[in-house]
């Protein structure tokens, strides 16, 4: 579904990305991980074409996406969170997801169209609230949920662009296990269909939710496979704690 070759960025002489493979198979649930400085937000972020890689391939379902921007791509079905909640807080859950559902009426998102002409999309927003588990808040301002279920919040909105592959940038930053519990369960809910892409500090959620993992260290690929292959590398150990285990 999503596959980089040679993938390489440089900033002023230092390379943070350094010559990456990485293939994210349909349908699967692949996280990226590594310790502090590996490169997997610069990774991410030329995924998504928030950077334009120094060199290397990109290509999304097929098709060469390297030169494209993130909006092109976003409309093509791949779509991307951030690691802070973007959500607008004085607006209703229910409003929240129908800006993102204007989408069907063209370029503009018509803020300042009435009620009527808006309400032809609460069906539709009702159905993706209920996928995230929020429909008992749906005439909740966003503002006054708790910060999990503002990234329930922020995962529907996303859902409703109708993405084919979705790529989480630490979904589970910041939370409480509660929460945490809440969006691992949620994120093996709405896999079923799509392809999913994450980068993720917390080790328990990737061992739980990973179909396969990369594993990068100062800007390379250190190992990848299933959990139980990478959390007994030696190298990935050497990679996370600082000793040789060799």
């Amino acid at each position: 579904m999503l596959e980089a070759r040679g993938l390489t960025k440089e900033f002023n002489g230092f390379l943070a990305v350094r010559d990456v493979d990485l293939t994210v198979e349909r349908g699967t649930i692949h996280a990226l991980i590594g310790p502090n400085g590996a490169g997997k937000t610069t990774c991410f972020n030329l995924l998504t074409k928030f950077l334009r890689p120094t060199s290397g391939k990109i290509t999304y379902d097929g098709r060469d996406i390297t030169a494209m921007s993130p909006t092109d791509i976003a409309r093509l079905g791949l779509v991307r969170s951030f690691q802070i909640s973007a959500v607008f807080g004085e607006m209703t859950v229910l409003e929240n997801v129908r800006v993102a559902l204007q989408r069907q009426r063209g370029e503009s998102y018509d803020f300042w169209r009435s009620d009527r002409t808006l309400n032809q999309f609460d069906g539709d927003a009702r159905r993706y609230i209920d996928d995230v588990g929020l429909s008992e808040f749906v005439d909740h301002r966003a503002a006054e949920l708790s910060y999990g279920r503002k990234r329930a919040l922020e995962i529907a909105t996303t859902l409703a662009l109708e993405p084919k592959m979705l790529l989480l940038d630490e979904p589970m930053a910041g939370m409480a296990q509660q929460d945490v519990e809440l969006i691992s369960v949620l994120i093996r809910r709405i896999s079923e269909g799509r392809t999913i892409l994450m980068v993720e500090h917390n080790l328990s959620v990737v061992a739980d939710l990973s179909d396969k993992i990369t594993v990068l260290a100062q800007g390379e690929v250190l190992e990848e496979g299933d959990y139980e292959t990478v959390s007994k590398s030696p190298k990935v150990i050497e990679a996370y704690i600082g000793v040789d285990h060799e």
